[in-house]
């Protein structure tokens, strides 16, 4: 696996060094359906920022939902996204970027017929941590696996995170029983 040195004040005594990922590595997990890919985690940014590489399937995200903690943005490479922010719909297209503030109602969700491919960021880092807790490992040519159970387990890990769902969700409406 690729060199995962920090280069972080909040790390003392490691000597700053570039971080390097290859291309199809870095641990991979299944959420929601979705295949995310991480790259720069908590623990190799010193807690600076979090990336991610993310396959989404056609009609395929997460509910809309809240970051209390950290901002996010995304990136996409290939397919459409239909951005939820607040009640406002935005339609992302290969080559857009979008900011979330911290705070911010929001979604993604793959309205179109093909796999949607994205990268996407937050800061500080520390949500990366909710993905590999929260999501289920990766199997290599097997589709993903996800389940209403699966979608309970997210519940009650979230608050951990400081991610909530909206509260007119399924999952939302599921925490609150």
């Amino acid at each position: 696996m690729a060199d995962e040195e920090v280069n972080s004040e909040a790390s003392p005594g490691l000597e700053p060094r570039v971080l390097h990922v290859p291309a199809g590595e870095g641990p991979k997990v299944w959420m929601s359906g979705d295949t995310y890919t991480l790259k720069a985690t908590s623990e190799n940014t010193g807690g600076r920022l979090s990336f991610s590489e993310a396959s989404v399937p056609p009609g395929a995200g997460p509910v809309p939902h809240v970051h209390l903690d950290a901002d996010e943005a995304y990136y996409i490479l290939n397919g459409e996204l239909e951005v939820l922010d607040g009640e406002r719909l935005i339609t992302a297209k290969a080559g857009d970027f979008v900011f979330i503030p911290r705070g911010t109602l929001h979604r993604f969700k793959n309205t179109g017929v093909d796999a949607a491919r994205m990268v996407f960021f937050f800061t500080p880092a520390g949500f990366d941590k909710f993905f590999l807790e929260a999501g289920k490992p990766a199997v290599a040519g097997v589709p993903p696996q996800w389940g209403e159970e699966d979608d309970l387990r997210v519940l009650e890990i979230a608050p951990r995170y400081s991610w909530t769902p909206a509260a007119d969700t399924p999952a939302a409406e599921e925490a609150h029983r």
